[in-house]
């Protein structure tokens, strides 16, 4: 199936000490392994503030372009024993460098993401950290945002055909919510964060991610006193059904 070309992205590899290091010379042909420091660039003057959340999202200027910088850390109670560590299962299976990879199909495919830039391993015997390079997507709101303050602007349709079109090329997105669904001034939707993301034939994990993505919505909602209307709620599964049926899926 094809869903349209983007830019064709590359994969380069260097290693300094026990980091390990993955880039796309076509984004960053002259790549400084301190873009993964944001120390760099806080002294550069080059940092643009942070996502919300964990605060392990820092955003940042360089060459004329905007990027966002991830360092993997942990939710819930596990987060306070472990943090930023992981098991060290080698670098090929380490969450940065699949994640880079899972990106990097989906550029092939000519999806709405944020083109991943490069991936950092650091492997430390039994336990490792990573980070993660992308391209900052510009003139953007999240839908809990639109859900926030301009709920009438949201276009459920849109919202569905967009999940529709990962789910046909066969896209689990491990974290399907309303802060990784991003939409532009033009109305057009982009999907985000792909750490645990895997390819997977069709079955009933499609069903699995949006009712994950209802149950954000639902929070939200109930956040700010609010209910969801299951009229458009309708509306997404319709755009949803007839996303997936370009393909001849049900």
């Amino acid at each position: 199936m094809n869903e349209g070309r983007a830019h064709e992205p590359l994969e380069d590899r260097i290693q300094v000490g026990r980091c390990v290091m993955l880039y796309d010379p076509s984004l960053v042909g002259n790549f400084d392994p301190r873009w993964f420091e944001p120390e760099h660039w806080s002294r550069t003057g080059a940092l643009r503030g942070e996502a919300p959340g964990r605060g392990s999202t820092l955003f940042f200027e360089a060459e004329g372009a905007g990027y966002a910088l991830r360092h993997y850390r942990r939710g819930g109670l596990v987060a306070a024993v472990l943090g930023d560590r992981y098991l060290n299962v080698g670098e090929s299976r380490s969450r940065p460098f699949r994640e880079f990879r899972v990106i990097q199909r989906l550029q092939r495919l000519g999806l709405p993401v944020a083109p991943v830039v490069a991936a950092l391993h650091e492997p430390r015997t039994l336990w490792c950290r990573g980070d993660l390079i992308t391209r900052r997507l510009v003139g953007v709101s999240t839908l809990a945002e639109r859900l926030t303050r301009a709920p009438d602007s949201i276009d459920w349709s849109g919202v569905g055909a967009t999940i529709a079109r990962f789910h046909r090329v066969g896209l689990h997105h491990a974290d399907l919510n309303a802060h990784n669904l991003l939409v532009d001034d033009a109305g057009q939707w982009s999907l985000i964060d792909f750490d645990r993301a895997s390819f997977r034939d069709p079955g009933l994990w499609c069903d699995a991610n949006l009712v994950r993505l209802r149950r954000s919505i639902l929070k939200i909602l109930d956040s700010l006193n609010a209910r969801l209307d299951e009229a458009l709620w309708a509306t997404l599964l319709q755009g949803y059904r007839e996303g997936r049926s370009r393909d001849g899926s049900s």
